[in-house]
């Protein structure tokens, strides 16, 4: 028997529902403080529907779109908790910091001579970055100019 939509879930159940491990809930718990379920004795967790779509929404911005931990706590204090449950995915959010440029076709296979590649890492970084970044933003212009040598010391053998 299934339950109401209104009625309270158990942490399996909702890490069930959202497919991430009961240990991830509660991380998520001790990191968001928007995230209250109610606890009954011997601290067994109860999660409201709110709470079930809050932390559906939170899962969206870090597993779909890239968010850091720190991003969705940025979003949950500037946008709000209602932003983040009503949030559908498809980074469609506000500037986020990701865990790390998202270049879908890039990897280690790729060519040496794709000029785009870099111009994306770059574009993201200074996209991502905040100012104190900026020895990151340097070091990958260091290393695309180490990627080129190489490239160029390729195409001459």
């Amino acid at each position: 028997m299934e339950k109401a939509p209104e009625a309270f879930r158990t942490i399996s159940e909702v890490a069930d529902e959202l497919d991430v491990p009961k240990h991830v809930l509660r991380f998520w718990e001790a990191k968001f403080s928007q995230l209250k379920p109610m606890k009954r004795g011997g601290g067994r967790r109860y999660y409201r529907p709110e709470d079930v779509d809050l932390l559906r929404g939170i899962r969206l911005l870090l597993y779909s779109d890239g968010y850091t931990i720190r991003g969705v706590q940025k979003i949950l204090r500037e946008q709000g908790p209602r932003y983040v449950m009503d949030y559908q995915g498809g980074g469609d959010g506000p500037d986020h910091e990701v865990a790390g440029p998202d270049i879908s076709d890039g990897g280690a296979d790729d060519e040496a001579t794709d000029d785009g590649a870099a111009d994306v890492v770059r574009s993201t970084v200074s996209r991502n970055l905040g100012p104190i970044d900026e020895d990151l933003s340097a070091l990958i212009d260091e290393l695309e100019a180490c990627r080129q040598i190489l490239a160029n010391a390729n195409s001459q053998d």
